[in-house]
């Protein structure tokens, strides 16, 4: 426990008080059920539990339980609902008229602390890093702690949690007979579960974990395992079974959670219990609580690969849900003779001539017939059955003559693991190559080189989602810009909402109209939809009412879907415009303008459209004649170039090299990373694999005592991944923990959690930063804005920022 930090630790001390209202919880439900049921006793019987679900839950249009919370309350036992389902059924149960007034005033205090406590617990659920700093976490556990106490929980076992002995099993009676016995039958199990015998598994890891005088960590361990065999056996039983949602306590995936669950519960900072319950929620398609779990695994064990493919899997997945590709008409599968008939009525293309020339292809260009052959067996043709082995097959061989639309094609099925091994790391190679390819095909001229604009498109949603790469999103844009240039319509609308939001990019309305107007006569149906939600909130009326009926003409299912919701805002809009004085309407644009700007920034890079490279001979005129920033940015630069001089000296470093790169790196970075600009994206993936080679080899020899290697190691990976702002913010806990002295690291923390909107965290860490340097200069400024943003003090803001200036004045010419 000693090696999570502080942060970390806060978090799930708030889980675990949290944890404790279960019993109170539950006991209050089995009160409430026999109030208004005339006495009546649950007994935690399936026979309560599908009495209650068929006559009151059903019966209830209130309650709004998914699949898996219906098979728990079915189940009858109290001991398996989550908080959430408590809290449900008893704000949501229908009271007897027959209840005098002092049990309603009761009923009513309850439901308000219920409902207290639902908001605390989504609050922390939803916690983007899982990381609580002190400040947060005091106020936190004192409105827990008072809603526990007004339950009836006695406050001196409430502060026993705070102690971080409670994450550890050495306090509890052990059992050294026990211990051997659970010991040899989870060996057991663990070799039933390789054969395969996964019934055989869990009757063993279920011995082992009701063995008593064993530790929670021991046990910890035989429920992971066995949520393991259980997910197993379902996978196993699976081809023979067509039912995907969980309608039956049995269910071994509604098993499986409950046993990962409780793994979780017994040892919440090892990162397998959370690893095994977003395996099970990303097997029941619930990849936003997959991806909470599998973060929360990846924070406690940052370069396990396993936690990295799983969690690349739900992002790259949660990303197409959210994106609504199944709504999306021009994904859906359609085979040869269907996409044919629609060139037909879209273009009056015949499909005949189409069949024609692609025959034609064997002579004039066997490559590319090789790449019609892989379309025909992925989708079927007549006289073609679908096939995507051999479409694989036939895209390769394309793929090794150098062709990008083989190469894109290959790659799309790898990545979905059709016809050969699912690899995310091949499927991106595979990209990396297409979008090398010319843009232009090298037999025709004049013609597009099909494969590359789609390969930089796939490239830039890698980027932008975290698959199989650190999440970058400049980096998403840079792609995004390359396919735009080679006619990807997708990519215009992708940057322009960039440009919109000002993610990754300089915030840009008129380049991000620009871009969805280009999109959307590209063709695009979504860019259609963004223009239209954009020339409504420019109050132009006539053109996003002629864009939102394009969308829906072109099969945007979504626009269909919201039309009326569209025409209500459409409504209202108007007629507030309608009814503003002519000289209101660009005053209220205005303050909307102002209170956009000062907003923190999302990003540590932006990829702008005025890329500078700074000049050092004449930042060095300015140094030499006294001015203290242009020093400043010369030593960075210095430090900079020295990276690069080591980086391309070689194709292959040292790792005496290598830690001298990083070192060079780091101080740059300490300095002012803003000058650390990359001369092309393979550069700064090379630098990146260096300093997760670096790191890997820092935690292979656990240097728990401090070093300048692991200092500098961190601070690089830090900053080159600052665009994941969960995950790097609980990796910087960790650096504050072991380094509280390296201002550097609470410099960084700072600007995360502001990114985060969390202020109170950014104000906590530029207080806590300062304290080592109080002329900080990035401290103050992050303090004045996070003052300025938690609305507490504006006079204190104002010092604040009045501290900033002052400070740099002094230290600037």
């Amino acid at each position: 426990m000693s090696t999570t930090p502080t942060n970390v630790r806060n978090y799930f001390k708030l889980d675990l008080l949290i944890a404790r209202s279960h019993f109170i919880l539950r006991q209050l439900f089995k009160n409430r059920y026999s109030l208004f049921n005339g006495g009546k006793v649950w007994d935690d019987s399936s026979t309560s539990g599908s009495n209650y679900l068929a006559n009151v839950i059903a019966k209830n249009k209130q309650f709004n339980l998914t699949t898996v919370q219906k098979t728990s309350v079915s189940n009858g036992d109290s001991k398996e609902w989550d908080l959430t389902t408590l809290t449900a059924l008893l704000l949501n149960s229908d009271r007897p008229k027959a209840l005098n007034k002092t049990q309603i005033q009761q009923l009513d205090n309850e439901d308000m602390l219920l409902k207290e406590l639902r908001d605390i617990r989504n609050k922390l659920a939803h916690h983007p890093s899982k990381s609580i700093d002190d400040t947060e976490f005091n106020q936190l556990w004192t409105e827990l702690a008072a809603i526990l106490i007004a339950f009836g929980a006695v406050d001196n076992e409430l502060d026993k949690l705070k102690d971080d002995s409670v994450f550890e099993s050495s306090s509890q009676s052990i059992n050294e007979e026990n211990v051997k016995e659970a010991a040899r039958l989870n060996s057991l199990g663990t070799q039933a579960h390789k054969d395969r015998k996964f019934s055989d598994a869990i009757i063993l890891f279920t011995k082992a974990t009701i063995l008593p005088g064993v530790s929670d960590h021991d046990r910890a361990v035989f429920y992971s395992n066995m949520s393991s065999s259980r997910l197993a056996l379902y996978d196993q039983q699976r081809d023979t079974s067509d039912k995907d949602e969980i309608d039956d306590p049995k269910d071994q995936r509604y098993r499986a959670l409950r046993d990962a669950k409780q793994a979780r519960i017994l040892w919440p900072t090892w990162w397998k219990g959370h690893f095994r319950v977003g395996k099970i929620y990303a097997t029941l398609n619930d990849h936003d609580k997959a991806i909470n779990s599998l973060e929360r695994a990846l924070a406690l064990a940052p370069t396990n690969d396993d936690i990295r493919k799983a969690l690349d899997e739900s992002r790259q997945t949660y990303s197409r849900q959210s994106r609504y590709e199944h709504l999306d008409p021009r994904i859906r599968p359609r085979t040869i003779p269907e996409q044919l008939n629609e060139l037909q009525e879209k273009l009056g293309i015949d499909p005949q001539n189409v069949r024609i020339a692609h025959s034609l292809l064997d002579e004039l260009d066997p490559v590319a017939a090789d790449v019609v052959k892989g379309h025909k067996y992925e989708h079927g043709d007549t006289d073609v059955k679908q096939d995507y082995e051999q479409a694989a097959k036939y895209f390769a061989k394309a793929a090794c003559q150098g062709n990008a639309e083989g190469m894109y094609n290959l790659a799309r099925l790898t990545d979905r693991g059709l016809g050969v091994k699912k690899d995310h790391n091949m499927a991106l190679q595979l990209l990396e190559q297409a979008a090398a390819q010319p843009p232009q095909n090298p037999k025709f001229k004049g013609v597009r080189n099909l494969g590359v604009a789609e390969a930089e498109h796939a490239l830039g949603l890698r980027y932008a989602e975290g698959v199989a790469v650190h999440k970058n999103l400049p980096t998403a844009a840079y792609w995004y810009k390359r396919a735009i240039e080679n006619g990807s319509a997708e990519s215009a609308n992708n940057l322009a909402l960039m440009y919109e939001n000002g993610t990754g990019v300089d915030k840009n309305l008129d380049k991000a109209e620009q871009l969805f107007q280009l999109s959307a006569r590209g063709g695009d149906p979504n860019a259609m939809l963004s223009l239209a939600e954009h020339l409504l909130d420019k109050h132009d009326f006539e053109m996003a009412k002629i864009w939102y009926d394009r969308a829906c003409e072109s099969g945007n299912i979504l626009a269909q879907m919201s039309r009326s919701n569209f025409e209500k805002v459409f409504q209202d809009k108007k007629q507030l415009v309608d009814r503003c004085p002519s000289n209101v309407l660009p005053a209220i644009d205005t303050m909307k303008n102002v209170f956009n700007s000062l907003k923190i920034t999302k990003t540590i890079y932006t990829l702008s459209d005025q890329p500078y490279i700074y000049d050092y001979n004449m930042l060095n005129e300015y140094a030499n004649g006294g001015s203290i920033t242009a020093k400043i940015l010369c030593n960075a630069i210095e430090h900079f170039a020295q990276a690069l001089n080591i980086l391309i000296q070689s194709e292959t470093l040292t790792e005496k090299e290598e830690d001298l790169l990083i070192h060079e790196l780091a101080e740059c970075y300490r300095i002012e990373h803003i000058v650390a600009q990359f001369p092309g994206i393979k550069m700064r993936q090379k630098i990146e694999k260096i300093v997760d080679r670096a790191l890997h080899r820092c935690s292979e020899k656990i240097e728990t005592t401090t070093s300048r290697r692991d200092e500098d190691a961190r601070i690089c990976y830090a900053v080159l991944h600052m665009d994941s702002h969960e995950l790097i913010d609980q990796f910087l806990s960790s650096c504050k923990q072991k380094y509280p002295k390296s201002i550097y690291f609470f410099d960084l923390s700072a600007a995360v959690n502001g990114w985060l909107n969390r202020y109170d965290a950014a104000l906590y860490n530029a207080n806590a930063g300062l304290e080592i340097d109080p002329n900080y200069s990035e401290l103050l400024y992050y303090k004045a804005v996070a003052l300025r943003l938690l609305n507490q003090d504006i006079n204190e803001a104002i010092e604040a920022y009045q501290a900033f200036f002052d400070n740099s004045s002094e230290g600037s010419s």
